[in-house]
Formats: C-alpha cells, structure tokens, sequence
C-alpha cells in the first residue's frame, strides 16, 4: 500500500490520532502536498458515499471528518496558499430563531473536506448577517443556510427572499437543508439547490462553484 493510499485509508477509518503522522511521512517521502489532499479528499467522498447507502452513520462520518482536519492541518503550511479553500469561499449557518448546529457543523466539515474555504457564521443568524458576510467576502460562491425546525422554516424562508434582493445576488448560489427541509420548499422559496445530507451538500457544492 503506498503512503497516499494509508493515509486515505486512515482518514477514511477516522483514526484522527494516527493521520497528522501519516501525512507528514507522505511529505517526507516527496508527495506533493495537492496529492496528499485530494488522497484525503477521496476518502471523504467514499465516506459520503457509504453514509448515503446507509452503510455507515453520523458519528463515523464526523470521526473521519475529524481525521481529514487533522490531515490538513499539518498539510497547511505546504500548501500552495489558498489551495486548502481552492474551490472557492462559502458562508454557512443556521437561521434565526434555530439554535442546532451538529447538522450544520457537519455540512461545513464535509464542504471544507471538499477544498472549500468555510465561514461557520454560527447558529441563530439573521438574514442581515448572512448579507453583511457575503458584503465582506465579495469571492463567496455558496451560501449555505440550515433549518432544523419546522418552526424555523419560515426564518429559512425569509432569509433566501432577503438575500433574493440582494444585488450579489447572481453571483453566489443559495443552498438549503435541515431536517423538515425539501426539495419542494427549496423551488417555493427561490433557493438555487438543495441537498438532504452533509455528503449531498459536499458534492452539490462541487457542482455549483464549478
């Protein structure tokens, strides 16, 4: 087995302990740190891939979302600067009046394994904030907004007519889940994509920065 494939192994397994070793072994053997990367990233798309078919569950997928940070960690300062995020900026968070954040911080662990730069704007966020971030980060692709509730739909609801207004508008792509979520709701509320878990949200995030 080479070292790329142990470390995709590692990551994929989640042995968080055991990666950030295996990847600085992988540098000293001479792999370019981009391949390290995307061996990590790979692995993360065979995890998502065995969440969808319900081969696996929530908690294996943060343990090996958890290893990958690790990995990258240690790859950071190797990276070509902005490699880590080379597949664009995305702001993500829960909206106002919703207080669940595991949903939504496993979203940001799978997009961020996904080469994505994250913003975790937190939990209970006004529209205005999601507005003022995308305002300040004018290279944003995706705006993430998740609602757990079925109280908070109609947070979710305003929050994408809000940012429908907005004059960035067709420049960034909206994304919508959370539990009570669907596809028919995304279309009524003018959302651009939506995806029903973490592993959907990485690959459709993929598709729309593309």
């Amino acid at each position: 087995m080479s070292k790329l494939q142990e470390v995709a192994s590692t990551v994929e397994a989640g042995k968080a302990k055991l990666v950030g070793g295996l990847v600085q072994e992988a540098l000293d053997e001479g792999n370019a740190a981009i391949d390290i990367l995307n061996s990590m990233i790979g692995a993360m798309d065979v995890v998502g891939e065995k969440f969808k078919n319900n081969e696996i569950f929530v908690p294996e997928m943060l343990v090996a979302a958890r290893a990958m940070k690790k990995g990258v960690e240690v790859l950071k300062p190797h990276l070509a600067t902005g490699s880590a995020g080379a597949a664009g900026k995305v702001i993500i968070g829960t909206v106002a009046g919703d207080l669940h954040d595991i949903g939504k911080n496993l979203v940001a662990m799978m997009i961020e394994s996904a080469g994505f730069e994250v913003m975790d704007l937190g939990v209970d966020v006004p529209p205005e904030k999601f507005v003022e971030a995308v305002n300040e980060n004018p290279e944003v692709k995706i705006v993430v907004c998740s609602a757990l509730l079925t109280t908070t739909m109609p947070s979710l609801k305003n929050t994408v007519a809000v940012l429908n207004e907005q004059p960035f508008r067709s420049k960034i792509k909206i994304m919508v889940g959370g539990a009570p979520i669907t596809q028919e709701f995304s279309d009524e509320i003018g959302a651009d994509a939506y995806t029903e878990d973490a592993a959907s949200a990485a690959k459709k995030a993929k598709e729309l920065a593309a």
